[in-house]
């Protein structure tokens, strides 16, 4: 593994590590550590810094409503996907959008404060964009898993009993 796959999966499991630590954990330099991380950032590599919160127990994000929408699509001459896609992904309510393989092409999953919002924006604004051939809504209802956190407190005891 090369020195920034090192720095960067460090920083996958935990972004608040501070440069002290890196450099301590791969045994490089502070500087060294700045150096490799301003790159990953310049480069692209690194995005964002985010936090990942669960949505059960954050006030504001328990009320909202979270859609995926599997869009059948007819890809546009000389752009394919890539122009639809990127008319979709503007759209605020947008939270991820992935072109698939398989039964449809593009896989959206939207987030609005109610039911009616993610209805209304499916049917009056997804569905009439050029392009569009089909449309199936799927609601979210539980996050258990998502990007390798788990969202569920496993309190239950799930070990064997011992019969003597």
């Amino acid at each position: 593994m090369n020195e920034r796959e090192e720095i960067l999966d460090l920083l996958r499991e935990n972004a608040r590590l501070s440069i002290e630590d890196i450099s301590a954990m791969t045994k490089k330099t502070e500087d060294e550590v700045k150096q490799i991380i301003r790159s990953l950032e310049n480069d692209g590599v690194i995005l964002k810094y985010a936090a990942i919160v669960n949505p059960e127990k954050d006030a504001a994000a328990k009320d909202k409503v979270r859609a995926e929408i599997e869009i059948q699509v007819m890809p546009e001459r000389e752009h394919g996907f890539d122009a639809i896609a990127e008319r979709i992904y503007r759209f605020p309510q947008v939270k991820s959008l992935y072109l698939m393989s398989g039964g449809y092409d593009l896989k959206v999953v939207i987030e609005g404060d109610n039911l009616w919002e993610v209805a209304n924006f499916v049917s009056s604004k997804l569905s009439t964009l050029a392009g569009v051939r089909s449309t199936k809504t799927h609601f979210l209802l539980k996050t258990y898993k998502e990007n390798d956190v788990l969202y569920v407190e496993d309190e239950s005891d799930r070990r064997e009993g011992v019969m003597a």
